[in-house]
């Protein structure tokens, strides 16, 4: 690699994923672009399945101060969740997973298609995505949604050249774009919808990893630009 690649991530990479990029001689600039809080809220009214479509809706649930209460009222119900690693941690607190799928909009369908009787209760945070309730809203299922976490963007200026640029979310693109733009910098998603985000705004160079998952995107920096 004879020229030097400048990468942003738009959020901190945890130690050994940021080493992949090093050792393939690539500087990472790295900056949160938004952050997350858990909320306080309520068990009022819980339906028979549970809607998860990230982990931070289930990291709030588990650091509530009422956690025991809320995981006993919760964990006989099947759940429904986006993503391989929000599965995990629902599992590992003795959650049952009925459905697990990459992408919101997956796991629409797959519910409208063949769940469509049952009654949901979705936990998600402030900015949460409108795919997955407004297709059960058309499909006429019963679903409440309880907000649990809220996020916040943090946009910043960055004066660096960049050639890549990593998103792992809708929100980190929302709060990239406002302080910044996007001309030929490649850009890196972590998935389909993150993706969505920049086409919206007409950007199109654009590599959607193949697993949604930090480490999928970085294997596809360090394919992009050892290639």
């Amino acid at each position: 690699m004879t020229k030097s690649i400048n990468i942003l991530s738009t959020k901190k990479l945890l130690p050994h994923q940021k080493q992949l990029l090093v050792d393939s001689t690539i500087s990472v600039i790295e900056e949160n672009f938004i952050e997350t809080k858990s909320k306080n809220f309520e068990l009022s009214k819980v339906n028979d399945n549970l809607i998860f479509s990230s982990q931070n809706a289930v990291k709030s649930v588990l650091n509530n101060p009422k956690k025991e209460e809320f995981i006993t009222k919760l964990r006989d119900k099947n759940v429904f969740c986006v993503g391989l690693k929000t599965k995990n941690i629902l599992e590992e607190n003795g959650f049952n997973v009925l459905v697990d799928a990459d992408y919101s909009s997956d796991l629409a369908e797959i519910i409208s298609l063949i769940y469509n009787k049952e009654s949901y209760t979705f936990f998600c945070g402030n900015l949460r995505r409108e795919i997955l309730p407004n297709t059960l809203k058309e499909n006429g299922i019963t679903f409440n949604e309880i907000e649990v976490y809220e996020t916040k963007l943090i946009p910043k200026k960055i004066t660096t050249k960049l050639d890549g640029i990593l998103f792992f979310s809708p929100s980190a693109v929302e709060s990239y774009l406002k302080s910044n733009t996007i001309k030929n910098e490649i850009c890196f998603c972590i998935g389909e919808t993150t993706a969505e985000a920049l086409e919206e705004k007409e950007i199109h160079n654009i590599i959607i990893a193949e697993e949604p998952s930090v480490e999928n995107v970085i294997d596809e920096v360090i394919t992009y630009y050892n290639n």
